[in-house]
C-alpha cells in the first residue's frame, strides 16, 4: 500500500461522499486497511485533502504551462489550453472533482498553503489573456474577470459532461472556445 494508492482511493471517496461525508474509515476500507493502519500513512483528512489539491494543481500546471509558454499567438494558446484543461478534468474526474468542489473544506492553515498554488495556476491563464490584449488579439476590459468566467464555464462542465454523451470533450472545448472568442451576438447587430 502506497501513499498514492491512498490518495487515489480518497479522491474517489471524496467525490462520492463529499469531504465532510467521508470518514477516515471509508478511506481505509477503500484500500483494505484498518483505520489505525491508515494513520501510519496520513495524519488526517485535511492532510489528504491538501495533498489531493496539490496533486491536481501540479498535474494541471504540468499540462498547461508548456502551452502557455509556446511562441504562438495568444488565441491559439488559449484554444489549446482550454482543450487540454477540459480533457485533463474529464480524464481525472475523481481528482478534478476534489479540486473543484472540496477546496472549500480546507481549514484556514491548509487554505493559506493552497491559495498560492491556485493563484500560480490561474496566472498562466491571465498571462495569456494579457498577452492577447497587448497584441490586440483580444479586446477585454479585465483579464482577471475573463479568466474567472472562463474557468467557471470549464469547471462546471465536469458536473454535466458524460464520456458517452452526444459530444466529445474536444467538441465541447471547441464550442466553449468559440463562444468565449465570439460571444453570443450576431456580427451584424
Amino acid at each position: 500500500m502506497t501513499r498514492d494508492d491512498i490518495l487515489d482511493a480518497a479522491a474517489q471517496v471524496f467525490r462520492q461522499k463529499g469531504f465532510h461525508g467521508a470518514s477516515m474509515q471509508d478511506i481505509a476500507a477503500a484500500v483494505n486497511l484498518q483505520k489505525a493502519s491508515l494513520y501510519h500513512h496520513v495524519a488526517s483528512k485535511q492532510e489528504i485533502l491538501l495533498a489531493l489539491l496539490d496533486r491536481a494543481l501540479e498535474m494541471l500546471t504540468e499540462r498547461i504551462a508548456p502551452i502557455a509558454n509556446q511562441e504562438i499567438p495568444a488565441d491559439k494558446k488559449l484554444r489549446e489550453m482550454i482543450r487540454v484543461y477540459l480533457k485533463s478534468l474529464s480524464e481525472n474526474s475523481d481528482l478534478s472533482s476534489v479540486l473543484l468542489f472540496e477546496h472549500r473544506s480546507l481549514d484556514k492553515k491548509s487554505h493559506a498553503r493552497h491559495v498560492p498554488n491556485r493563484d500560480k495556476f490561474e496566472k498562466l491563464w491571465r498571462d495569456v489573456i494579457d498577452e492577447g490584449i497587448r497584441m490586440k488579439v483580444f479586446d477585454c476590459e479585465d483579464a482577471g474577470v475573463a479568466v474567472r468566467a472562463l474557468m467557471g464555464v470549464m469547471n462546471w462542465t465536469l458536473t454535466w459532461y458524460r464520456p458517452d454523451g452526444p459530444k466529445s470533450i474536444d467538441q465541447i472545448a471547441d464550442e466553449d472556445t468559440n463562444l468565449f472568442f465570439k460571444g453570443l451576438l450576431a456580427k451584424n447587430k
